[in-house]
């Protein structure tokens, strides 16, 4: 690499160091050769902007892939604005008819593009890209294209008329984020799991009742979770046993709130064990919580990644006989909702823990525990 490339690269890593507090960046060292200067100038912005850590890591993640894209398809980097016939190209290649490529092999993402994309690990699945995607990549696209102060043609007849059709030629059964709820009886084979003492089984088995029992937190929110968010509560009062430990967890900035909102869950019981448990054999007392485990048992200084929870789980529920493709990390959320339905919880006091702020979304899951039971299907028993 000529010296100068490589102290632009260089530059650039150190660059999103800088940011890698608010905006985790596990391929920090990747990003800075496919990243172009104003891209990580772009990010720091939006960074003392207060944009919240999830929709940063979105536009982040999906900065990345568009970049990786416009090399493989174009061999440069993406211009700013994107002219109208290179968004259609990025449609052309990711919403495609797989039976209309059987007789045309040119329909689609080029061989060579797909290989390129595919090598180095922006692509996993094969055939077309979900609809929703791809919108979800045009729209940071156009955010970021507005943050340079630039105008683009996001909102060409044309480009929406090519989504549109593509859509029909391709269409795609929309499926639910986790096919399964991780509901309480589900959650103890998940845990019996995590019988022993050793390190993995303390941070998994942590990991799964924090992330549960505090109303089923995003994964990126369980990764993110740092000792600094944690504060000790007053014991709780019960009949008939003894106190019970309470933390209280403050969730600072999420994917519903701002910087300025200090939303708070709380754990009571057997998760704030757990968590005590893991803290002190891990010996963490400051910075991440959850973090990564060496081959040798060496607790890692850095956090674990969102897509690691999500790991975790399927890896959790195929040693609990279970089939890890029914379940994902969001399935501790809508299993905590489901699961305070069938013990009679009312709604608006599950939402207190789970933080929706969305009734119809979050009565979705929970309606779906009591329809089958209630008054209304019931009507001729």
């Amino acid at each position: 690499m000529p010296p100068l490339q490589k102290s632009a690269v260089d530059r650039r890593a150190e660059e999103l160091d800088t940011i890698a507090a608010v905006l985790p960046l596990e391929r920090r060292d990747e990003l800075a050769e496919l990243l172009t200067d104003q891209d990580v100038e772009t990010l720091r912005h939006l960074v003392n902007q207060g944009m919240g850590d999830n929709t940063l890591r979105a536009l982040t993640s999906d900065l990345t892939y568009l970049e990786a894209w416009g090399l493989a398809a174009t061999g440069q980097s993406l211009p700013w604005p994107a002219p109208e016939a290179l968004l259609l190209k990025f449609v052309a290649h990711h919403l495609w008819d797989p039976q209309h490529r059987e007789t045309d092999p040119d329909h689609g993402m080029p061989a060579d593009v797909d290989e390129d994309l595919r090598s180095q690990g922006f692509l996993k699945s094969v055939g077309p890209h979900a609809p929703s995607t791809v919108r979800r990549r045009l729209a940071n696209w156009s955010t970021l294209t507005r943050w340079r102060g630039l105008d683009g043609a996001f909102a060409s007849p044309a480009l929406k008329s090519a989504i549109r059709l593509a859509i029909r030629a391709a269409p795609r059964q929309r499926l639910r984020k986790s096919a399964k709820a991780v509901t309480g009886d589900v959650l103890a084979r998940l845990l019996a799991t995590c019988a022993t003492d050793s390190l993995r089984d303390l941070r998994d088995r942590a990991i799964l009742m924090v992330a549960f029992a505090s109303g089923g937190r995003r994964r990126s929110e369980i990764a993110g979770l740092r000792r600094e968010q944690l504060t000790v509560e007053p014991p709780i009062e019960v009949p008939d046993g003894p106190p019970l430990p309470s933390l209280a967890i403050h969730l600072g900035r999420t994917k519903t709130t701002s910087g300025d909102e200090d939303d708070v869950v709380y754990l009571t019981g057997r998760p704030v064990d757990a968590l005590n448990a893991w803290m002190v054999a891990a010996k963490i007392d400051s910075g991440s919580v959850f973090r990564g485990i060496g081959r040798w048992g060496t607790v890692s200084r850095r956090a674990i990644d969102a897509q690691s929870v999500n790991a975790i789980l399927k890896q959790r529920a195929e040693m609990a006989g279970l089939e890890p493709g029914e379940f994902s990390a969001h399935g501790l959320r809508s299993g905590y909702l489901t699961e305070a339905a069938n013990r009679g919880i009312p709604l608006p006091e599950a939402m207190e823990q789970s933080r929706h702020r969305s009734v119809q979304q979050a009565s979705s899951y929970y309606n779906n525990a009591t329809r089958r039971s209630g008054k209304a299907a019931r009507l001729l028993s």
